[in-house]
């Protein structure tokens, strides 16, 4: 492993419709212990349905409000600034639904699970992305 620096806009960039995820680290460049990516929802945009797999998220809010689903918890507000982390196997979820762009950064432990973005993109292109149901 060696020390990596990226500048802003620079990363692996995946375009879902209206929602982008863009890589900066991942497996090979942290040995396998974490992936590090920021994650973008236009304004009133549903994310992907409350789902699970075995990797923890780490979510930072950067910048907007990002409605998050936590088994055991509904769905929360959150800020820019908020941290919020989601155990492996704990069902989740995430949406923009307020009127403004909304940005985060997930890290996931252990990394890998950017090998499962290729197959994301091809579902969001099939299904893409709808309004969420409601507006804060």
């Amino acid at each position: 492993m060696k020390p990596l620096v990226l500048n802003p806009k620079e990363g692996r960039a995946y375009p879902m419709g209206r929602m982008t995820a863009v890589f900066k680290a991942d497996l090979e460049e942290t040995n396998s212990t974490l992936s590090v990516s920021e994650w973008w929802l236009e304004p009133n945009t549903e994310g992907p349905h409350i789902h699970k797999h075995p990797e923890a998220h780490l979510f930072y809010v950067i910048e907007g409000r990002l409605t998050v689903y936590l088994q055991g918890k509904d769905w929360l507000e959150t800020e820019s600034g908020s941290y919020i982390y989601i155990p492996g196997e704990t069902e989740h979820g995430f949406e923009n639904r307020s009127s403004n762009k909304v940005g985060f950064i997930s890290i996931n432990t252990p990394g890998g699970f950017e090998q499962s973005i290729p197959g994301i993109v091809n579902y969001f292109n099939e299904n893409p992305l709808g309004d969420t149901k409601a507006s804060t």
